[in-house]
């Protein structure tokens, strides 16, 4: 039987200019994947675990951010190539190397990924939404089912210019972070120094707050998203390169790799801007109390938190950065959504149908923590950390057969992984894998504790 095309709707839909076109205009027609992928890296579950790591460790945990970023844009470039010399996304090229039965396994599990993300997502949108407008939580909440509103009328629009509104939502978060960490004055020659990782990172352990390794394992548990994997291998194919010329399948290869590590360096600033900005800001200042998104938000307009620079702009700018955040990922869960589904399982659902089963199954824990434990307190904010827990456990079941895959040369011939990259790979796996084990059962030990 003959693999169905990936997210048939929108694949070879863009075209391209020929091979004796100029850089940038190559390069423009290529541009946009990338930015549907960088969004996940910047969600709300970074969020904290940046801000608390420079609040509570200074500059330390930069080098943390680096590492795990360059994993990503390996893995990231790796799922662009699957998807163009195969012609398949992740979800269809593993279903054919595992079969039917583990491949709804891998579908449910997928998905449950999905939601996580989709609950941290809410969560950001719902505090922003009462930081700006003083809006309960809980309506908040249910506010945020009409972003299916939104994604019925993007549906209308070309991949092109969704691709185009998430990209400027990207640009809106990096320059508010830009601009407020400015203000802070950061000190640059200590910042730079901290990309080079150092041993404190697995002794350091400050009063009343989680240990350095915890929050470097947090960092690296939300950055690498199982769903991206499976989204990055799709959308590439919505280029229409000649799929049976090899000079051009290593020009979309080519473009394709550039269209994601610059996407994914302005993900990389925006994570290190967040952590510089929670240490130029609380670092010192009994950083423990500072975790929660009201909190940072408060401490913006607070002169002895914020100093010289406090200001209702200041911390207003923030909330609108985590809206915008929260946004981004309507879009791009729910073609993440749509392409496992019909990777793994051969369905297909219309996307506003998408939009509304996730979003209902994805409020329901919400929902019920506020009804339980009322809209006070920290419990939303831990079950934000529960889902990236969650995500730890599902990275494995992602990566393990994308680099199989793509270290393959019956799947990929020519365009089969260098020694190198497999061995990079590998290893950036089983590091991961460790640290995630290591996330998992410290975060079971604090909750027994």
């Amino acid at each position: 039987m003959e693999t169905k095309n990936s997210m048939e709707e929108i694949h070879s839909t863009i075209p391209v200019p020929t091979r004796k076109a100029r850089f940038l205009k190559k390069m423009f027609a290529f541009s946009g994947p990338g930015a549907l992928v960088a969004v996940g890296y910047m969600d709300p579950g970074n969020w904290i675990t940046s801000i608390q790591g420079g609040a509570q460790y200074g500059y330390l945990l930069i080098s943390v951010i680096l590492m795990s970023s360059l994993i990503a844009m390996l893995l990231q470039v790796m799922c662009a190539k699957l998807g163009i010399v195969t012609g398949m996304d992740l979800a269809q090229a593993t279903k054919a190397l595992v079969g039917q039965r583990t491949a709804i396994v891998l579908w449910l599990t997928t998905e449950l990924a999905i939601i996580a993300t989709e609950i941290a997502e809410i969560i950001g949108s719902a505090i922003a939404l009462n930081l700006l407008f003083n809006i309960p939580l809980l309506l908040g909440v249910v506010i945020t089912i009409i972003d299916v509103l939104i994604l019925l009328t993007l549906i209308k629009f070309s991949l092109r210019k969704i691709e185009a509104i998430v990209f400027c939502l990207i640009i809106t978060i990096f320059i508010i972070f830009s601009y407020e960490v400015a203000l802070t004055n950061p000190n640059l020659v200590l910042i730079i120094r901290s990309f080079i990782p150092n041993t404190e990172i697995f002794t350091a352990q400050v009063s009343g707050g989680d240990s350095a390794f915890f929050i470097a394992l947090g960092i690296v548990g939300a950055t690498v998203m199982p769903h991206n994997l499976y989204l990055h291998s799709s959308i590439v194919q919505s280029r229409q390169y000649v799929r049976t010329d090899k000079k051009a399948l290593e020009e979309a290869i080519r473009y394709a790799t550039i269209d994601s590590n610059m996407q994914l360096g302005f993900s990389f600033i925006i994570n290190c801007l967040l952590l510089i900005l929670g240490a130029s800001l609380f670092f010192g200042k009994n950083p423990e109390d500072i975790g929660r998104f009201a909190q940072l938000y408060n401490a913006l307009q607070d002169p002895n938190m914020a100093g010289a620079i406090a200001s209702s702009t200041l911390a207003t700018l923030f909330a609108i950065a985590l809206l915008a955040s929260g946004q981004n990922a309507t879009i791009t869960g729910t073609l993440t959504s749509q392409i496992v589904m019909e990777g793994f399982l051969n369905f297909t659902l219309p996307l506003w149908q998408r939009r509304i089963i996730n979003r209902l199954i994805a409020i329901i824990p919400i929902i019920s923590c506020i009804y339980l434990w009322g809209e006070t307190g920290n419990v939303i904010e831990k079950l934000l950390v529960y889902t990236q827990v969650f995500l730890s456990i599902a990275l494995p079941i992602s990566m393990v057969p994308l680099l199989y895959l793509t270290s393959s040369r019956k799947k990929m011939g020519i365009f089969v992984n260098c020694k190198i990259f497999i061995i990079i790979g590998w290893l950036a796996n089983t590091i991961l894998i460790a640290l995630n084990i290591q996330l998992v059962i410290k975060t079971i030990n604090m909750l027994i504790g």
